[in-house]
């Protein structure tokens, strides 16, 4: 995991056509990710603006999604899900 990688710089990106609304991302990492109205994940702050400290959570939350709809960066490099 990269310095960048601690909260600074993380960018969580969700295809929101792949996502069911299973709430396991937002159970995971609920600082960073929520269920919209129409009960898809979304990112609770814009690009870049992830919370300190929410890298693993973040990780946790993209290795969780059962159709892989979540994809975290930090600095530009896919940290999750993994391969």
């Amino acid at each position: 995991m990269t310095a960048a990688a601690g909260g600074a710089g993380l960018e969580v990106r969700v295809d929101r056509l792949r996502c069911v609304g299973s709430g396991q991302c937002a159970a995971a990492a609920p600082q960073a990710l929520e269920l919209g109205e129409d009960g898809r994940a979304r990112p609770r702050h814009p690009a870049g603006a992830a919370p300190a400290g929410s890298a693993q959570a973040l990780t946790q939350a993209a290795d969780l999604c059962p159709t892989e709809a979540l994809a975290v960066y930090a600095g530009g490099e896919l940290i999750a899900p993994a391969d």
